[in-house]
């Protein structure tokens, strides 16, 4: 009998490539590939749903959710995270060293329902600085952009402008016009070693050793999700996908444990997963809706705290029934 075909739209990395050179298999599935950068995955997700299954931005997904137009629903399988403290850029003239310095400041971002962008002003909330403190700037970061990858509604309170021309974040960051950008990605200035650009956090892995000491938190960004019209005419899809995609990651972190041949090329990488897992417990990059569900609450509570969510979502709304008791 002939396995169902499905296309997949991700990111290349160690926990999706496993499954695109069939070294792991989706139980009763077939999967068709389709590589690209988030950015460009998203916006066709969000506007066209093309792909049956596609990595999804968690901040977006919740705005769907939250407003009732969600076309897709995820699966508990994390396939970003990332410590937000390397995202923050700050005019180093300006002498801001903590993020409660950033109160009354202009902040820009890529896309104010960027996900790195709610979890940093998650973070400020919790110093003390509302978005509401804050004037926000959406625009490309080193070159124009298209803008928010769907439209969003904010309270009137939030004060959001649009960048305009040829203007960009990175620029307007070294003439005085902003006082930091929140993006995942570096800012031309930084990049070319340009003194009127810094970093927030000078240490960062300190700063992200102590948020996760604090919160228990590895920030989540992207998670796996089921177009709803494929979920519903494969009910057991979900859970097969869950099945499949922690193999991968299992598979992969065995390979970064082990010594007599290094799988990735960095000299030190098996003490640093040492170390990792003895930080985390054993578990550095956790999958399951349980293990997830206190991360999974404060992102909910974040984006209606800083308006890109219309309603406080439950976390159970976003993930497909048949995943909720799920775990590795």
């Amino acid at each position: 009998m002939t396995k169902p075909a499905f296309t997949i739209t991700c990111v290349a990395s160690d926990r999706t490539r496993p499954l695109a050179t069939g070294e792991v298999n989706v139980p009763g599935a077939q999967l068709d590939f389709r590589f690209g950068e988030p950015e460009a995955i998203f916006r066709e997700a969000l506007n066209n749903a093309s792909s049956e299954i596609t990595e999804l931005s968690m901040s977006s997904h919740i705005i769907t959710t939250a407003r009732g137009d969600a076309r897709y629903v995820a699966v508990p399988i994390f396939l970003s995270r990332a410590f937000r403290h390397s995202a923050i850029f700050v005019r180093a003239e300006a002498g801001f060293s903590s993020l409660a310095d950033l109160k009354g400041a202009n902040i820009g971002v890529p896309e104010y329902q960027q996900t790195a962008a709610m979890w940093v002003r998650g973070m400020m909330s919790q110093a003390g600085v509302a978005a509401s403190d804050v004037t926000w700037h959406v625009g490309g970061l080193n070159a124009p952009s298209q803008g928010e990858r769907i439209k969003i509604s904010l309270p009137d309170d939030i004060k959001v402008n649009t960048l305009s021309g040829a203007d960009t974040l990175n620029e307007m960051l070294l003439s005085g016009r902003l006082d930091a950008i929140i993006s995942p990605r570096v800012p031309d200035g930084l990049v070319r070693g340009d003194r009127r650009v810094a970093r927030l956090y000078p240490d960062l892995k300190a700063a992200e050793t102590a948020y996760y000491k604090e919160t228990g938190f590895f920030p989540i960004m992207h998670a796996l999700a089921v177009r709803k019209d494929v979920a519903e005419e494969h009910p057991w899809l979900p859970e097969a996908l869950f099945t499949a995609f922690t193999a991968a990651k299992r598979q992969r972190q065995e390979e970064m444990a082990m010594t007599n041949v290094l799988r990735v090329s960095h000299p030190w990488s098996v003490h640093d997963f040492t170390e990792a897992m003895q930080l985390t417990g054993g578990n550095p990059w956790p999958y399951g809706f349980a293990r997830n569900r206190d991360e999974l609450e404060a992102m909910t509570r974040f984006m209606q705290a800083d308006g890109t969510a219309s309603r406080k979502v439950d976390p159970e709304e976003l993930f497909h029934p048949s995943t909720l008791a799920l775990v590795e």
